[in-house]
C-alpha cells in the first residue's frame, strides 16, 4: 500500500497541470534582482568574473569571437528590414553578440556598433516576413531575444531618451507576441515555432519587469509555454524535427531555461529530455564527425553530403558542421554531468562551430572534467521514440546503423496529448520514414535520407508503400495530422539487440493501404554487411514497392546492383521487376507555403516492385565496399 502511494503521487507530480493554472502562477524577480540591471542571464558580479574567464580558461575561444564580431564586419540591414529568409535572425545574433562582447570588454567601438545595429532593428517593419505571421514569428522571438538582452546589458550605458526607444519597441513586439500566443486555442508547444518565439518574449520580459506594465503578464505565458514544452517533449531526448532543428532550436530552450532561473530563482532544469541529449547528439554526429544521421526535415539530403546545394555554405560556412554543440557545455554545466561534457569535447575536437559562440564564455565549465567517451554506450534504444543506433566503436572508422520506427513525436506524446486538451501536435518535419535506415560504413554515408522537404512521401525513404500508397495522409506537409493515435501507437521497435533491431510499421499507413503486417528485421555484421528482411501481409492483394536510396545512382552487376560503396543483392518475391532511377524530392516553398516548392532531384534509388499478393518476404544484403 506504501509503495502504491508513493507511485501515485509521483505520478500527480508529473501530470500536466491545467494550463489555465500555469498561466496564472505569479512572476517574481530575486529580491536582490528588482531594479537591477544587468540581470537576465548575469549580474554585473559575474561579468567581471567573465572578464576574467576572458583572459585565462576561455582566452582562445573569447579571441575568435572578437576577430570575427558580425556588428563590426558591415552594417546592419537597413529599415524596414531585409525579406531574405532568416536575416533577422542573423541580425538579432549580431546585436547579442556585440552587446556581451561591449559588457565584457568594455570597448567603445562595441558599444557604438551595438547602438547602430539595434536602432536598425527596432525599425524594421515587420519583424519577420511581410507575407506570413508578421511580428509574431521566429524573427520575432529572434529580435526580443537580442534587444531585450542588449537592453538589460548596456542599460547604463544608454541615455534615458535611448532606453525609452528601445523599451517602446520591446513592449510593442512582446505585445503582438503575447496577443498572438493569448488568443490561439490549439498551441503547438513541442514545435520550434512556438518555444523560439515564446523564449525570445519571455527573455524580453524579465528584462521590462519592474518599468513595463505587461511584462509580468508577458513572462507568466512564456513560463507557461516552456514548462509544457520541458514535460511534453520526449524524455528520451530523441527530437522529433530532425537534428536541423535540434542544432536551431535546442538553445531556446536553454536560453529561456537559464534567463528565467537567473531572474526568478525558479529552476525548469529538471527534465530527462535536457538529460538525455548528450545520448541524442553523440549517436546523430557519424564517425567523419562532419556528417549525421538526417531523419525528418534536415538540409538537402545528398546534395548537403556532396557539397552541393544552397544549404551547404551556411550549414558548414568553413568546411566544418556549425552543430551548435556549446549548449552541451551548459547542459554538462547545470546538471554537472560529466559524460553531456565529453560529447561536447568530442563535437569540439571535431572543429565543429556553434551559431552563438560567444555564449561558450558563459556555458562552459572549465572545472567539469568530461568523462572518457566509452562511458556513452555505443549501442542506444530511444524507447518512447523508438529510434535505435548501433555503432562499432566511436572511432573514425567505425560503422553506423540508425532505424526508426515510432509515432512522430513518441508513445508517450500520444498518451499525454488526451491531458493537455490545448495543446496540438505540430509533426511536419517528421517523415513517413517508419521502418527506415540509415547506414554509414568504410568512411561513407552509404543509404539514408533525401533531405528537408514540402511535402515527404514514403516513396524518398528506406521503406515500403503499398500500391503507391505511403506513411500517413500524404499529400501535405504535415503527413501524421489526421492519423488515428491508437494506428501511431502500434509502430513501434519490437527488439533491438548489439547487431538486430526488428521494427513494427503498419501502424504507420492509412486505412486504404489494407496493411496488417509490415514487420521488417535488420542485422548488422560488424565485418562489413547489413541484412534486411521484410514480412508484410495486407488484407486484400496489393502489389508493394520497395525503397532503397542512395547518393549516387545504381548499376546493374551479375548478381544485383551496386551504388557508390555498397553492392545490394535482393531476394524479393517471385514475379518481381527492379527499376532504378533518380530520387525526385518536392523540396519547401518560402516560409508559410512549403508545400508550393520545385521538384528536385536528390541522390537515386533501387525500387523493386513485387506483384500483388496478400504475403510478402524481401531479404536483401547490402555489402560494404572498402574504398580503393
Amino acid at each position: 500500500m506504501i509503495v502504491a502511494a508513493l507511485l501515485f503521487a509521483a505520478s500527480l507530480q508529473t501530470q500536466p497541470p491545467p494550463f489555465a493554472e500555469l498561466l496564472a502562477r505569479p512572476v517574481h524577480l530575486k529580491p536582490q534582482l528588482e531594479g537591477v540591471h544587468p540581470r537576465v542571464f548575469v549580474s554585473a558580479e559575474e561579468i567581471e568574473a567573465l572578464r576574467q574567464r576572458a583572459r585565462t580558461t576561455h582566452r582562445e575561444e573569447w579571441s575568435r569571437v572578437l576577430a570575427n564580431l558580425a556588428a563590426l564586419k558591415s552594417d546592419p540591414p537597413k529599415p524596414p528590414g531585409s525579406q531574405e529568409r532568416r536575416s533577422q535572425n542573423t541580425v538579432a545574433y549580431a546585436i547579442a553578440e556585440v552587446s556581451l562582447a561591449y559588457a565584457v570588454e568594455k570597448k567603445p567601438e562595441y558599444l557604438d556598433a551595438a547602438r547602430k545595429w539595434i536602432f536598425a532593428a527596432i525599425d524594421y517593419e515587420p519583424w519577420g516576413y511581410t507575407y506570413n505571421l508578421p511580428n509574431t514569428d521566429l524573427a520575432a522571438g529572434h529580435l526580443l531575444y537580442a534587444i531585450g538582452w542588449a537592453f538589460d546589458l548596456l542599460y547604463h550605458d544608454l541615455t534615458e531618451t535611448e532606453r525609452q526607444r528601445i523599451r517602446s519597441s520591446l513592449e510593442r513586439h512582446a505585445g503582438l507576441v503575447y496577443d498572438y500566443f493569448a488568443a490561439k486555442k490549439k498551441l503547438n508547444f513541442t514545435q520550434n515555432h512556438d518555444f523560439i518565439t515564446t523564449s525570445g518574449l519571455g527573455i524580453a520580459a524579465l528584462a521590462l519587469i519592474g518599468e513595463s506594465k505587461d511584462a509580468e503578464k508577458w513572462a507568466a505565458l512564456a513560463r507557461a509555454h516552456h514548462h509544457r514544452a520541458g514535460q511534453l517533449l520526449s524524455p528520451d531526448g530523441h527530437y522529433y524535427e530532425g537534428f536541423e532543428y535540434w542544432t536551431f532550436s535546442a538553445p531556446w530552450l536553454v536560453h529561456f531555461l537559464d534567463a528565467w532561473e537567473h531572474s526568478t530563482g525558479e529552476s525548469l532544469w529538471d527534465r530527462d529530455v535536457f538529460r538525455n541529449w548528450k545520448l541524442y547528439v553523440a549517436h546523430s554526429i557519424l564517425p567523419d564527425g562532419q556528417t549525421v544521421v538526417d531523419f525528418g526535415d534536415i538540409w538537402e539530403g545528398p546534395l548537403t553530403r556532396l557539397h552541393k546545394g544552397a544549404d551547404y555554405p551556411r550549414v558548414y560556412p568553413d568546411g566544418r558542421l556549425r552543430s551548435n554543440y556549446n549548449i552541451l557545455y551548459r547542459v554538462a554545466a547545470r546538471l554537472r554531468d560529466p559524460e553531456t561534457q565529453a560529447v561536447a569535447e568530442r563535437l569540439r575536437a571535431f572543429g565543429q562551430s556553434n551559431h552563438e559562440e560567444y555564449w561558450t564564455l558563459i556555458w562552459r565549465d572549465p572545472s567539469l572534467e568530461a568523462a572518457p567517451m566509452t562511458r556513452i554506450p555505443l549501442r542506444h534504444h530511444f524507447e518512447d521514440s523508438d529510434v535505435a543506433y548501433i555503432r562499432t566503436s566511436w572511432d573514425k572508422d567505425a560503422t553506423v546503423l540508425a532505424f526508426k520506427a515510432g509515432p512522430p513525436e513518441g508513445h508517450r506524446a500520444l498518451t499525454l496529448q488526451t491531458k493537455v486538451p490545448e495543446w496540438r501536435q505540430s509533426a511536419g518535419h517528421a517523415h513517413p520514414d517508419a521502418n527506415s535506415f540509415i547506414f554509414w560504413a568504410a568512411g561513407r554515408y552509404l543509404t539514408g535520407d533525401t533531405g528537408y522537404s514540402g511535402m515527404s512521401r514514403a516513396q524518398n525513404h528506406n521503406t515500403i508503400t503499398v500500391a503507391g500508397v505511403g506513411q500517413g495522409i500524404e499529400g501535405k506537409h504535415d503527413v501524421w495530422a489526421g492519423m488515428p493515435r491508437e494506428s501511431l501507437d502500434r509502430i513501434r521497435i519490437v527488439e533491438a539487440t548489439q547487431t538486430r533491431i526488428v521494427g513494427e510499421a503498419a501502424g504507420a499507413y492509412p486505412k486504404e493501404a489494407m496493411l496488417e503486417r509490415y514487420q521488417r528485421e535488420v542485422t548488422l555484421d560488424p565485418k562489413g554487411a547489413l541484412q534486411i528482411r521484410d514480412r508484410i501481409e495486407t488484407r486484400e492483394a496489393k502489389k508493394v514497392e520497395w525503397h532503397l536510396n542512395a547518393d549516387t545512382p545504381f548499376l546493374k552487376t551479375s548478381n544485383g546492383f551496386a551504388a557508390d560503396g555498397m553492392d545490394v543483392v535482393s531476394h524479393p518475391p517471385s514475379g518481381s521487376t527492379f527499376e532504378t532511377r533518380p530520387t525526385l524530392v518536392k523540396v519547401p516553398g518560402r516560409p508559410g507555403s512549403l508545400e508550393e516548392g520545385p521538384t528536385e532531384e536528390r541522390g537515386d534509388q533501387l525500387v523493386i516492385t513485387a506483384p500483388p499478393a496478400r504475403k510478402f518476404e524481401f531479404e536483401t544484403i547490402l555489402r560494404v565496399k572498402e574504398k580503393p
